[in-house]
C-alpha cells in the first residue's frame, strides 16, 4: 500500500497539519520537530501528491511549454535551456506538440482550463497567436520564445537580431569578395525571413552591389528548398559566387547542389545559413553561419516566468539575445574546403 501521509504523522508523532507545513514551508516549526518529520519522509520514502502539494501552496509548480513539434531542428536546444532552469528550481516541465492539429490544441486548452500549470512557454504553432493572447489577457502568465513580430500583442517575448545577424553574414561575404550572391529566403509570413532578408539586402545595397530580385528565391527552411533552390539558379544561367540559406537545413541542402554540379566550396561558391545548429558544424566543409543563442533564449524565457511567479512584473518589451557570426569552411574560414 502506498505511503500517506498519515503514515508520516504516525510515524513523527505529529499531526497531519504539521507534516504539510513541513512539506509546504508554511508556518513557524521547531526546527528539530521539522528534522524529525523530514528524516521519516526519507525513511518511509513518502512522495506527496504533486497536486495536494500544489494546491496547498497556491501553484502547481509545473510549466507548461507548447510548441509546433519536436522534429523542428533547434527546438530541442531551446527546449533543454528551459528545462535547465525549470530543474534547477524543481519546477516540472508539462510540454504540448501540435502534431495532430486542432485535436491537439483541444486536450492543450483541456489542460488549460484545468490549470495543470502554472505559467506558460511558448514557440508559436503557426495559428494559435490569437488564442495565445486570449490565454495571456485572462491571466495566464505567457512567455513567447520565437522569432516573428509578436510585439503588437503585448506578450512577453524572448527572441534574437535577425536583422543584424544577417547583416553580419552580408560583411563577412561582401569581405571576402563575393558580390553575387543568391538568397534561399524562408516563408514569407514569417518576421524573421523579412528581417534576415533586409538585414542581408541592405548591407549588399550600401556596398554599392544591390541583390536582383530574381536571386532572391523563395523556400520553406527545408534541405529539400536549398538543394532546388540553386539547381533551378543554375538552370536559369544565374551568375552567383556565394548562397545566403536563411536557415541551416537550406543551406545544406544548397551545399550539396553546389558540389553536384561540379562547383567547388567555397572557391567557386561560399555558403552561409542561419541558426547554428549541430550540424552546421560536421557539414562538408563546415557551415557558415548565424548562431542563433538558442539554449540561452530557453533559459531566459524560464527565468522570466519564474521571476513573474515570484512577483516581477512580465517585462512589456521583449528580452533580445544578440546573434553572433560563425565564420567555418563553407566561406573559406577554418578547417580546409572542398578541392
Amino acid at each position: 500500500m502506498p505511503i500517506t501521509i498519515a503514515d508520516v504523522a504516525a510515524r513523527a508523532k505529529v499531526s497531519k497539519t504539521t507534516v504539510s507545513r513541513v512539506l509546504n514551508g508554511k508556518g513557524e516549526l521547531d526546527e528539530s520537530t521539522a528534522a524529525r518529520v523530514r528524516k521519516v519522509i526519507e525513511e518511509l520514502g513518502y512522495v506527496p501528491s504533486s497536486r495536494a502539494v500544489g494546491l496547498a501552496r497556491g501553484r502547481t509548480r509545473v510549466v507548461g511549454m507548447l510548441v509546433p513539434s519536436l522534429t523542428w531542428p533547434w527546438i530541442g536546444e531551446v527546449l533543454q535551456g528551459a528545462v535547465d532552469v525549470l530543474e534547477t528550481e524543481r519546477y516540472g516541465l508539462l510540454l504540448f506538440t501540435c502534431n495532430r492539429g486542432e485535436e491537439s490544441m483541444r486536450q492543450f486548452g483541456v489542460q488549460v482550463s484545468a490549470k495543470s500549470f502554472d505559467g506558460l512557454l511558448v514557440i508559436e504553432p503557426e495559428g494559435t497567436l490569437d488564442y495565445i493572447a486570449t490565454l495571456h489577457a485572462r491571466g495566464l502568465p505567457v512567455v513567447l520564445i520565437d522569432d516573428r513580430d509578436v510585439q503588437p500583442m503585448q506578450i512577453p517575448s524572448v527572441g534574437t537580431t535577425h536583422f543584424t545577424g544577417a547583416g553580419a553574414a552580408a560583411r563577412h561575404l561582401l569581405e571576402i569578395g563575393r558580390y553575387k550572391p543568391l538568397v534561399i529566403a524562408g516563408p514569407e509570413r514569417f518576421g524573421c525571413t523579412v528581417q534576415r532578408l533586409e538585414g542581408f539586402a541592405t548591407e549588399y545595397a550600401e556596398a554599392g552591389h544591390p541583390i536582383p530580385a530574381g536571386h532572391i528565391l523563395p523556400g520553406d527552411f527545408t534541405i529539400a528548398c536549398g538543394f532546388e533552390g540553386v539547381n533551378a539558379a543554375i538552370e536559369a544561367g544565374l551568375d552567383f559566387d556565394a548562397v545566403f540559406a536563411h536557415n541551416d537545413l537550406s543551406a545544406t541542402g544548397a551545399m550539396q547542389a553546389i558540389l553536384d554540379s561540379g562547383r567547388r566550396i567555397p572557391q567557386d561558391v561560399a555558403v552561409v545559413g542561419f541558426d547554428d545548429i549541430p550540424l552546421a558544424a560536421h557539414t562538408q566543409p563546415p557551415l557558415t553561419t548565424v548562431h542563433q543563442p538558442l539554449r540561452e533564449m530557453g533559459e531566459a524565457a524560464a527565468r522570466t516566468l519564474l521571476a513573474h511567479f515570484e512577483g516581477s512584473p512580465l517585462p512589456n518589451r521583449p528580452t533580445v539575445i544578440p546573434a553572433t557570426f560563425m565564420a567555418r569552411g563553407s566561406t573559406g574560414a577554418g578547417p580546409a574546403a572542398t578541392t
